[in-house]
């Protein structure tokens, strides 16, 4: 008796080896129900594959955009420490002797100039 099961067995998988290489397995009546489902699921997989190199390259985009981000910020420091340096008031003297200005520093410090409001009638 368990010879006549693994006969049948072995029939069975046979009979199924031969219907897919033949292609009757594919023009059944259950395959071809099913079809919509295929085509819903192949395209699924489309959306996630698409999805994934999308996110994928707007990540890549992301990390170029930080990383000159933080090449500007370091420009802007830079840049910063040598205004700081040129605005000290020693810097712009000894840069005003150097091009031969006319310019002299003034002595006496600021006034205030006030002028009156003539009243109309």
């Amino acid at each position: 008796m368990a010879e006549k099961k693994e006969n049948k067995k072995k029939r069975v998988s046979v009979a199924g080896f031969k219907s897919v290489l033949g292609g009757t397995l594919l023009a059944s009546e259950k395959v071809t129900k099913q079809l919509p489902f295929v085509f819903f699921l192949a395209f699924l997989g489309i959306g996630l594959i698409t999805n994934r190199y999308w996110t994928e390259k707007t990540i890549r985009k992301m990390e170029m955009v930080r990383d000159s981000l933080k090449e500007y910020k370091a420009e802007s420091v830079i840049h910063e420490t040598e205004l700081m340096y040129i605005n000290r008031p020693s810097e712009v003297t000894k840069r005003v002797i150097e091009r031969k200005i006319d310019l002299i520093e003034p002595v006496e410090p600021p006034k205030r100039i006030v002028v009156k409001k003539l009243e109309t009638k």
